[in-house]
């Protein structure tokens, strides 16, 4: 599907804050950031997971479209988002985990992308390792130099893709959730 709005200030002009979208973020002074940039109701739980990822020490920030819509009523492609926020904050950092969803596929297989790619790597043997499935994504491999996830002190960040089904479990499952965020936050 193709994105209603190319960057953040065509949306915002159309959009209101915190009645069409909103933005959530807390700048904790850390090296890593933990993004939700297509949140809410663009890719549901995303919010949820990168929130708990960061947990009470990682900074993060979350885009969270509040209405519902198609795909892209509010999606911006990850290398065109440019929310000023966004930008200052993951310019700070050395490097950001970006969480991003995916239709299923019938599989429960996280892709995983980035130009970090020890990092990238790291991820993806502790999510095996914590039971979940985990691959290299050639599909959206999230190396674009301005690629939010890569807009870091270090140019690197990971993204990660969840399918709707794992999203909905994580969500629905705070065991599971938990799993998986200590096996993220362990590779960090």
């Amino acid at each position: 599907m193709t994105d209603r709005f190319d960057n953040f200030a065509d949306l915002s002009a159309e959009m209101t804050a915190d009645l069409d979208y909103r933005i959530r973020a807390e700048d904790r002074g850390s090296a890593v950031i933990i993004l939700a940039p297509h949140g809410g109701t663009i890719e549901p739980e995303t919010s949820l997971i990168a929130e708990a990822i960061a947990g009470s020490d990682y900074s993060y920030y979350l885009f969270e479209a509040l209405k519902a819509g198609a795909h892209g009523d509010f999606h911006i492609t990850s290398h065109r988002f440019d929310e000023p926020q966004a930008l200052e904050l993951v310019a700070e950092a050395t490097v950001a985990v970006a969480i991003h969803g995916r239709k299923d596929d019938g599989t429960e297989t996280v892709w995983l992308g980035g130009r970090a790619e020890a990092l990238r790597d790291a991820i993806g043997a502790a999510l095996r390792d914590a039971g979940f499935d985990a691959a290299p994504n050639t599909t959206l491999p999230g190396v674009h130099e301005t690629n939010i996830c890569n807009r870091t002190r270090s140019g690197e960040g990971v993204q990660l893709e969840l399918p709707r089904s794992l999203r909905r479990i994580l969500a629905e499952d705070a065991d599971m959730l938990e799993r998986f965020c200590l096996a993220v936050r362990g590779a960090l």
